[in-house]
C-alpha cells in the first residue's frame, strides 16, 4: 500500500530553508538573542518554531557569536558563521540571509527553492506562522510573504522642527477632520516582523524580501511583540506564561521549556513507535476499506541521517497494517509490528543487538508506550502525546507527531551534522 506524503516525493518537494539572523552585538539589550523568555533563549524559541513547521526542510542560524551558535546548535539548527562585515549595525537582514543561503547551498550541494527569514526578536512566533509564510510561496503561488496582524488604530505623525507648523499633528491613515467608524474604514495590517518567505530566484534578483506578489499571512495580534529594549523584554517575560499557555490549550502541544535533550554520545539506538509518532494518529479509509496515513518528509530526512551515523534503528508498532511495513521498507529501517507487548519485544531486540537499554532512545505518544519508557534510558514523547506520556518522558518534542517530531529528535542527537 502506498504511503501518501503530505508534501510530495522527496525528489520533487520544495526545499525550504529557514534562516534566523542572530548576531551577538545588541545595543538596546546586551546579549539579546540569548535572553530567556519562558525559560528558553530567544534563539532557541525561534529554532523550535522553525523545526515545528511542516514545510521547513532545513534551519540555519547565522551568527558571529559563539554563545548563540552553541545554543542554536543544541536546539537543532545548522550554524552559519557570519562575517564581520555582515554583523555590524549597518548590515541588512537580506544580506545576512543571502550569505546564509549561499553557504548552505555550497555546503550541502543542493539548491534551495524557498528561503525564510525568521526573527528571534519576535519571541511569540509560532510554527504555524512559519508554516504559513512558507505555504504562501510553495503552495499558493506568492513570490514573497510576511506575517501581519489586523490593525484598527489611527496613525498620527507630528511635523518636524524644520516645518513651518512644527509640532502640529496630522493623520497618516485618516483625515483628522473626519473620524469614520471602525467598520467604515479599510482594514489595515501591521507587519509583525516575525516571519518572511521568498522565492529564492526572485529574492536573488530583487535583493530584497518584498517582490512580485506579496502574500499577507494573518497572525494573532496579541502575539505581536518585537524586543528592541529592556522594556520589551520585560513585557515578553510577563506575557510568556499566558501566551505559551494559550498555545498549549489550542494545540495540546506543551509550551517550550528548558529541558535536557540527548546527544550522540548518549544513545546507541533509536526505536520509533509508528501511529501518532510518525503520523498524526489519523487514518483515512476509502470506500474499499483501504487505510491511508500521512507521514512527514522531514522525518524521513532525519531517520536517514540517523541511519548514516550508524545508529541502530527499529520501528516498533502494535499495528498490523501493511502501511507500517511499507513505510519501514522506504526508510530502510527494521520493523516489528503487530506486537502486543512492546516492552518485551524491545527488551529482546536490545539483547539480540547487544545494546544496553539505558543507551536506547524510544519515541512514543500513547499509554501503550509506557512500558518501553520504563525500560530505556531516553524515553521521549512527541509534542501531541497523551498527558500521562508527556509526564513520563525525559524529553518532549516541540513538534507534534506526524509534523516533524522525528526530525527534531534527530537534530537533538546529530546537531549540525544532521544537515551534512
Amino acid at each position: 500500500m502506498a504511503v501518501p506524503q503530505p508534501h510530495g516525493d522527496a525528489a520533487t518537494a520544495p526545499r525550504v530553508l529557514a534562516v534566523i539572523p542572530a548576531r551577538g552585538g545588541s545595543k538596546g539589550v546586551p546579549a539579546k538573542n540569548l535572553a530567556e523568555v519562558g525559560g528558553l533563549p530567544l534563539v532557541t524559541r525561534a529554532v523550535r518554531a522553525c523545526l515545528g513547521a511542516p514545510l521547513v526542510t532545513d534551519v540555519a542560524v547565522t551568527t558571529d557569536d559563539p554563545g548563540i551558535a552553541a545554543a542554536a546548535s543544541a536546539a537543532g539548527a545548522e550554524i552559519v558563521e557570519r562575517p564581520a562585515d555582515l554583523a555590524d549595525d549597518l548590515a541588512t537582514s537580506e544580506a545576512a540571509v543571502l550569505h546564509a543561503l549561499d553557504t548552505h547551498e555550497a555546503r550541502h550541494g543542493h539548491a534551495v527553492d524557498v528561503v525564510l527569514l525568521v526573527q528571534c526578536t519576535s519571541p511569540f512566533v509560532t510554527a504555524d506562522d512559519v508554516h504559513g509564510v512558507a505555504a504562501a510561496v510553495t503552495e499558493h503561488g506568492a513570490d514573497s510573504a510576511l506575517t501581519v496582524a489586523a490593525f484598527h488604530g489611527f496613525v498620527w505623525r507630528e511635523t518636524t522642527a524644520d516645518d513651518a507648523a512644527a509640532g502640529d499633528g496630522h493623520g497618516v491613515n485618516h483625515d483628522k477632520a473626519h473620524r469614520p467608524r471602525r467598520q467604515d474604514r479599510p482594514q489595515d495590517h501591521l507587519e509583525t516582523g516575525a516571519a518572511y518567505a521568498m522565492d529564492v530566484a526572485g529574492f536573488r534578483k530583487a535583493g530584497h524580501r518584498f517582490f512580485g506578489r506579496t502574500a499577507l499571512v494573518h497572525t494573532d495580534p496579541a502575539r505581536v511583540l518585537e524586543i528592541d529594549d529592556p522594556h520589551d523584554l520585560a513585557r515578553a517575560r510577563a506575557l510568556a506564561p499566558l501566551l505559551d499557555g494559550e498555545a498549549v490549550a489550542a494545540t495540546g502541544v506543551p509550551a517550550p521549556t528548558a529541558q535536557a535533550v540527548p546527544r550522540r554520545d548518549d544513545v546507541d539506538a533509536v526505536v520509533l513507535d509508528f501511529d501518532g509518532t510518525q503520523t498524526d494518529d489519523r487514518v483515512l479509509v476509502d470506500s474499499d476499506g483501504r487505510e491511508f496515513v500521512a507521514v512527514h518528509r522531514g522525518d524521513g530526512l532525519g531517520i536517514a541521517a540517523l541511519r548514516r551515523d550508524a545508529l541502530k534503528l527499529l520501528i516498533l508498532s502494535t499495528e498490523e497494517n501493511p502501511v507500517v511495513a511499507a513505510r519501514a521498507r522506504k526508510l530502510r529501517v527494521p520493523v516489528l509490528h503487530g506486537i502486543d507487548r512492546k516492552d518485551l519485544a524491545l527488551k529482546q531486540w536490545c539483547e539480540e543487538q547487544g545494546v544496553a537499554p539505558e543507551r536506547v532512545l524510544y519515541v512514543g505518544n500513547d499509554v501503550n508506550d509506557l512500558g518501553c519508557f520504563g525500560l530505556v534510558g531516553w524515553p521521549v514523547a512527541v509534542g501531541s502525546a497523551h498527558d500521562v506520556v508527556r509526564g513520563a518522558a525525559r524529553a518532549v518534542t516541540t513538534a507534534p507527531g506526524g509534523a516533524g517530531a522525528i526530525r527534531e529528535i534527530a537534530s537533538w542527537i546529530l546537531g549540525p551534522s544532521l544537515n551534512n
